[in-house]
């Protein structure tokens, strides 16, 4: 009879131990992490990406206190004032939801490869002093460097019309669009009329020209250049060029022109003698005729 028992009170007890075990293992604290998005897309060299994650599990309080944190290393770092590590209390996130959003502003190293470059996170609950151990984990980060960049030099200046032109190549593997310039005021350059010039689309290595009606100096003319990318970001750089008015005068094309306009003068002037004897003569012919008229009547 006595060893009925026990051997029913082991059987309630391992009944009882298996049940404890599946109601442990509901409990349990799984967590896991997504990279929800970044911004921009892809990311550029140099610059700062908007990368947010979420992780999942939070909202069960048998992880205890939630640590979250962004692993740094090349090609990716915190940007100025950006808090790394997050916590927050199992069963008791933020508007009773079981997930964590974590957003990160990182900063792009400027010798980050074109392509997918890996970003690390490592997440990891705790139960009083009971750290369990972190879990990293790795996801890929889109690079791209859109930016460009361009050579600009003068072409060509015409004193009589104050045209001065100027010539850009687009040296960068990158096309751009509604290539803009602008000559900011500045003591060797005076522009007259508008400042800016809509230059368009630029592919790579293709160049065209640009023209400002303006009274340059001798010395350093600075432009302001500015392009949207391949992801629709405007972007702007300064590029600078030295004028020199020896390279402008005395050549053979304005020597040419003035002959022309001295020729053109001429023919002018003959015109204009012509007429005025061939009008001179109708008149004196016409009052002629008009006298003999009046003696024969």
């Amino acid at each position: 009879m006595r060893k009925e028992i026990y051997f029913v009170f082991g059987i309630v007890f391992l009944i009882g131990f298996l049940f404890s075990l599946q109601f442990a293992s509901a409990d349990a604290c799984n967590l896991n992490a997504v990279m929800m998005n970044q911004d921009p897309y892809p990311a550029i060299p140099g610059e700062e990406v908007k990368i947010v994650f979420q992780l999942t599990g939070t909202g069960n309080p048998a992880c205890g206190t939630v640590n979250f944190e962004v692993v740094e290393k090349f090609p990716f770092s915190l940007s100025p004032g950006q808090t790394n590590i997050i916590n927050v209390q199992g069963g008791q996130a933020k508007d009773f939801s079981s997930y964590l959003i974590a957003p990160y502003k990182i900063k792009v190293a400027k010798d980050a490869k074109d392509g997918d470059n890996t970003i690390s996170v490592k997440y990891a609950s705790s139960q009083g002093t009971r750290i369990e151990a972190f879990t990293t984990k790795d996801f890929n980060v889109s690079v791209r460097d859109l930016r460009t960049n361009f050579e600009v030099s003068i072409k060509d200046y015409v004193s009589n019309t104050k045209t001065l032109t100027f010539e850009i190549l687009n040296t960068g593997e990158n096309d751009v669009e509604a290539l803009t310039i602008e000559i900011p005021k500045q003591e060797n350059i005076q522009v007259k009329g508008s400042s800016r010039n809509i230059v368009g689309n630029l592919d790579n290595n293709e160049d065209t020209t640009f023209s400002f009606e303006a009274v340059p100096k001798n010395g350093k003319i600075d432009l302001i250049i500015l392009y949207t990318d391949g992801i629709n970001e405007r972007r702007q750089l300064e590029k600078s060029v030295v004028f020199d008015y020896d390279y402008f005068t005395d050549r053979a094309r304005d020597k040419n022109g003035s002959k022309t306009g001295w020729y053109a003068s001429i023919v002018i002037l003959i015109i204009i003698l012509v007429w005025y004897f061939w009008r001179k003569k109708k008149k004196r012919d016409a009052h002629r005729k008009r006298h003999e008229l009046h003696h024969s009547g």
